[in-house]
């Protein structure tokens, strides 16, 4: 049995479809099993990793947990490796690309909790894999308003990332949760390519039939925007950190570990071409 944390989200939701599918008997954990809309006959529980005595009962007769950490920082995460360990022997954990094993503090608070994370992870005694993400692909729906109303994607960085499908991360995810071999395994995960924002924002168009363009907005301009959609501060300043012109990190790990060519991005926009239009 595996238990699946952030069941409903754009990584899990894959997984526990693959999963599925393939006959795997998977448990879903959810604040609401109700709204879930998982595939029929998977099995879905209630369960907050905010409130790791809610976890004892999904976690009964499992063997390996898929962990997705939905905060921002790692003070919860002793207590809810506990109720692990005291079940499971296994954890495949979603970090980040950008976590940097040299640096004593990590450059920004999402890739710090993720390293924070990975530490207690380590230390807990249980076999863990790590699969170290790239951007997802589904944060390109953030522009998806701007496509619907108009023809420009005003966003603040200009440079090159190798964005990753979420099917991806969840087909590495499955073969390190069903297969031997992965154990303490760090997985670098991007997609085929390196992507320029004005690349992606082109493709979009291209997918959807309409001549779109980029115009790089300030940092200031796009803090001001997201503080007022209500992002906290930190997360605002952590997501607008770091400099714009590195070239992109492209790896071949999903193609080495599944036997499939990574998506690309043209692949994911074609698939979610009605949120643009």
């Amino acid at each position: 049995m595996i238990l699946i944390t952030g069941a409903t989200g754009n990584v899990g939701r894959h997984l526990v479809t693959r999963l599925s599918a393939a006959g795997v008997r998977v448990r879903a954990l959810t604040r609401d099993p109700e709204a879930a809309g998982l595939p029929a006959g998977v099995e879905t529980v209630a369960g907050d990793l905010g409130r790791p005595e809610s976890l004892e009962a999904a976690l009964e007769g499992v063997d390996s947990v898929f962990l997705v950490w939905p905060f921002l920082d790692a003070e919860g995460a002793p207590a809810v490796l506990d109720a692990i360990k005291r079940r499971a022997r296994r954890v495949v954990y979603l970090s980040s690309l950008g976590v940097d094993d040299r640096a004593e503090r990590q450059a920004d608070l999402i890739n710090q909790f993720h390293a924070d994370l990975e530490r207690a992870i380590e230390q807990s005694g249980l076999d863990w894999t790590f699969l170290r993400a790239g951007t997802f692909a589904a944060n390109t729906l953030g522009w998806a308003e701007q496509v619907r109303t108009g023809d420009v994607v005003r966003y603040p960085f200009a440079g090159q990332n190798a964005i990753i499908h979420e099917a991806d991360i969840a087909a590495v995810a499955a073969r390190a949760l069903t297969e031997d071999g992965h154990d303490g395994a760090k997985y670098v995960l991007t997609g085929p390519e390196a992507l320029t924002t004005a690349d992606r924002v082109r493709i979009i168009g291209e997918v959807i039939g309409r001549t779109l363009r980029f115009e790089q907005t300030t940092a200031e301009a796009a803090r001001a925007s997201m503080l007022g959609d209500g992002w906290p501060p930190a997360l605002v300043d952590a997501l607008l950190s770091g400099p714009d012109d590195r070239p992109a990190e492209v790896t071949g790990t999903v193609e080495e570990l599944t036997g499939a060519p990574a998506l690309t991005f043209r692949q994911w926009v074609a698939e979610r071409a009605d949120a643009f239009r």
